[in-house]
């Protein structure tokens, strides 16, 4: 090819092919600058950006697990107030037996007692209908506070991590908590069984108190169980948000530099394209 030729200027094709690999790699540059990522779609990286969007999906379902996670906690949490205040109810239906389980009360004595025991056992069936959680229920239903019928509790199966995994609390049997009225018990030696456990009927003391501690137990190691995942995801949400910016994040300080650094070399680059398209120039000279 002539060195002198109007027709191809070498010099100025070899400027501008270092100007567009130039302007290309600052393209990239202000996009990581400006977007904050150094892998922002599959055209940057496509086996990273496949790794992080494998990662961010991890993330979120780790997210709503603990989203629902906390549902359970309010359920769970709701049922042990329940609990604690049927518990401390029994405390008193207890001292109440006790009293009629001498056979010494009599007459008057012994029918306000047994009225107050009914209302006792009321206030256990309240607690016991007041123990609901956005509609949830653990506990169940009782009909000694409003006559609704009796039932059982729903099982409670939440998820728990990313991959969908669940945790599963059981509810309690229909009319775990119910307690029988006074009419059940014709003497002092009655109730005597029905408190010192040597009757096992349903609806006994003994029985129902077996239940609620039991239940107390129960729901207790899950409320911790549940609080223990629910900490452990909040350190897995991090771990895998800093191991998502390793994968993706841009170096902003050296991005800066390297933006800097192409935009000294763009500006050359125009430079040294307009001195190569002169060049052709002095060959106008040959003809004067």
């Amino acid at each position: 090819m002539p060195l002198n030729s109007v027709i191809t200027n070498s010099g100025a094709l070899t400027a501008l092919q270092s100007l567009n690999k130039t302007n290309d790699a600052l393209a990239v540059s202000q996009k990581r600058v400006s977007t904050g990522l150094r892998v922002n779609d599959a055209k940057d990286d496509g086996a990273a950006f496949a790794v992080a969007q494998k990662v961010r999906g991890d993330v979120s379902g780790v997210t709503s697990a603990n989203e629902q996670l906390g549902g359970a906690k309010g359920l769970l949490d709701t049922t042990l107030a329940g609990l604690n205040k049927i518990s401390s109810t029994m405390t008193d239906i207890k001292n109440v037996m006790l009293k009629l389980a001498d056979d010494k009360v009599t007459g008057t004595d012994r029918t306000n007692y047994e009225s107050q025991y009914d209302a006792l056992t009321k206030q256990i069936g309240q607690y016991v209908n007041d123990s609901e959680y956005n509609g949830a229920t653990l506990l169940g239903k009782s009909d000694l506070a409003d006559g609704e019928t009796d039932g059982g509790g729903t099982a409670m199966n939440v998820v728990r991590n990313e991959k969908g995994d669940t945790y599963s609390v059981a509810a309690q049997a229909t009319a775990a908590f119910n307690l029988n009225d006074s009419s059940s018990y014709a003497d002092a030696a009655a109730w005597k069984a029905a408190v010192d456990g040597s009757s096992s009927t349903a609806g006994d003391f003994s029985v129902v108190e077996k239940a609620v501690n039991t239940a107390l137990n129960d729901y207790g190691n899950a409320s911790k169980a549940i609080d223990s995942q629910i900490s452990f995801n909040k350190d897995k949400l991090d771990a895998l948000n800093s191991g998502l910016g390793a994968l993706i994040d841009a170096d902003l300080a050296k991005e800066s530099a390297t933006m800097q650094s192409l935009q000294i070399r763009q500006q050359l680059g125009t430079t040294s394209l307009s001195t190569a398209n002169q060049a052709p120039q002095s060959l106008l000279s040959l003809f004067q």
